[in-house]
């Protein structure tokens, strides 16, 4: 058999075998092999490590598209210095991903416009590129899903599904009996085997009010709260801040006089 076959024939089994990257770079490669004298081994190990290197970007932007997030923020573009109520180095540990092997919750609180969804999107982000799986709600929109949806069981399992639930802007809107039922079963299913990541406007103490039920409450927030970390966010609105400095909305409420407590 030629070269010319030989090289054919590789490549037809690499397209064969689905690699992603190994049929444009193969060319390349072996030109860097023959230059640099590799060995067959270390060729094969060049080709391999490219291959899944390619793989891995291609999990992480599907993992990204099915995560579905509202908007794409990372922690390097929080800012720290206009929140000095957070520990940076408290959120940045939280993001290596250790709480998600353990199922663990990350609780963030605070009035609105302060960063909770930007540093909930941002850990997400941060479980995606280590691997994991995640999904994002508005607590709005899933509420708004249940209510059209016949089968609740197997939304249920597919909520229970992805490594990290994200679940976003809690206390905005009343939940109602059948929903309240539904968000214990959720969080029930996925107590210490599923990370969930929640932002809420409203302290620990008005959750009743938000479920119209003490009782179920309090059963839902030991379970979220039995291995968590809640951060309280105290601060000015991001959205808000530029406007009151500019002499803006001077009548405005200070949102941040109402902190969020335990």
């Amino acid at each position: 058999m030629t070269d010319a076959q030989t090289y054919d024939r590789v490549q037809t089994a690499l397209q064969d075998l689905k690699f992603l990257t190994a049929p444009d770079s193969l060319d390349a490669l072996a030109q860097q092999a023959a230059t640099e004298h590799w060995t067959y081994l270390a060729f094969l190990d060049h080709l391999v490590q490219a291959e899944l290197a390619a793989r891995r970007e291609q999990a992480i932007e599907r993992n990204i598209r099915r995560a579905r997030f509202p908007f794409i923020k990372t922690l390097d573009q929080f800012d720290f210095a206009c929140q000095p109520s957070i520990n940076e180095a408290q959120v940045r540990d939280l993001a290596t991903v250790r709480f998600v092997a353990h199922g663990e919750n990350v609780l963030l609180l605070g009035p609105p416009g302060v960063g909770k969804s930007h540093l909930a999107v941002a850990l997400g982000m941060a479980a995606i590129l280590q691997g994991k799986t995640v999904a994002f709600y508005t607590v709005a929109d899933l509420l708004d899903q249940l209510a059209k949806a016949d089968r609740l069981t197997s939304r249920l399992k597919s909520l229970a599904r992805p490594d990290v639930l994200i679940l976003d802007e809690m206390g905005y809107f009343p939940i109602d009996k059948r929903a309240a039922q539904f968000f214990f079963q959720l969080v029930a299913q996925r107590y210490l085997k599923g990370s969930i990541i929640l932002t809420s406007n409203k302290s620990y103490g008005e959750w009743g009010s938000i479920f119209s039920d003490t009782v179920l409450a309090a059963a839902i927030l030991d379970r979220l709260l039995h291995t968590s970390t809640t951060i309280n966010i105290r601060g000015q609105s991001y959205r808000l801040r530029e406007k009151r400095q500019a002499g803006i909305f001077t009548d405005l409420p200070d949102l941040s006089s109402s902190a969020q407590k335990e």
